[in-house]
């Protein structure tokens, strides 16, 4: 399940399946996709 934020109100919006989905709060058709803060260390060789 992904997560996004509306660019707007910053309302969370739920998983995404259709085209042309609207903010249910504004209104808004601008979101970004959520993603964890999780640090990822690589190994140097």
């Amino acid at each position: 399940m992904t997560n996004y934020k509306c660019a707007r109100c910053k309302a969370r919006i739920g998983d995404i399946t259709t085209v042309g989905i609207q903010c249910t709060v504004c209104g808004s058709k601008v979101f970004y996709k959520e993603r964890p803060n999780v640090k990822k260390t690589i190994p140097s060789k």
